[in-house]
């Protein structure tokens, strides 16, 4: 089956438990061998669950590659336990969760012009992922880059994987940026939330 940026499903506990493999398979044909195994232990129909286990897959380990370009730059560490305390990297000290985002469909849907819209109104576009991206099994809340996919064709997760386009994108942000740069919101009270928005276009 080739692969297409498709979802048939949407994203919850019971499939990602199904799914937990994505995280140590790095190699495509292995991939597909688990994928198999797994939806026949699970009875799930063929088509969604492959979808969903390597649309995961994809995910997963473009944004492991996007997060070690900001753990290389000063002033960045890996978070040591990430299985313990949900988040992805500290930057000079604040704890920050990385979201590696196709420039979203729903996003004013209908309006024109909603692309340049949200690079003008960056508030607003965080608001709304905030508001409307599954929180998974970590806190929706928390501080957060978002890395904002859009490609003029549409194919913007594409985008994901060019690393090497993405490289210097992260690094002359990391290299002028820090986290009082960053857009302040009070999304429950009493609690501030750091987070920003990087965008890669193609």
């Amino acid at each position: 089956m080739p692969y297409e940026n498709k979802w048939f499903q949407k994203q919850n506990n019971h499939w990602d438990n199904a799914t937990k493999f994505i995280y140590k398979i790095d190699a495509w044909n292995d991939l597909l061998t688990e994928i198999k195994s797994a939806r026949l232990q699970n009875n799930f129909d063929e088509e969604p669950f492959f979808y969903y286990a390597v649309n995961r897959w994809y995910n997963f380990w473009s944004a492991m590659a996007t997060e070690q370009i900001f753990t290389s730059m000063p002033g960045f560490a890996p978070n040591p336990k990430p299985l313990e305390d949900h988040y992805d990297f500290r930057w000079l000290g604040e704890r920050f969760d990385l979201k590696t985002s196709v420039f979203p469909k729903r996003y004013l849907e209908g309006s024109e012009d909603r692309y340049a819209f949200a690079k003008a109104n960056k508030r607003h576009l965080i608001s709304w992922f905030y508001q409307h991206q599954s929180a998974g099994q970590r806190h929706h809340l928390n501080n957060r880059i978002f890395l904002v996919c859009h490609a003029k064709d549409g194919s913007h997760y594409k985008l994901k994987a060019e690393i090497e386009k993405i490289r210097p994108i992260i690094q002359n942000y990391c290299t002028t940026k820090t986290p009082a740069n960053t857009i302040k919101f009070e999304l429950e009270a009493g609690k501030e939330t750091l987070a920003d928005i990087i965008w890669i276009e193609g």
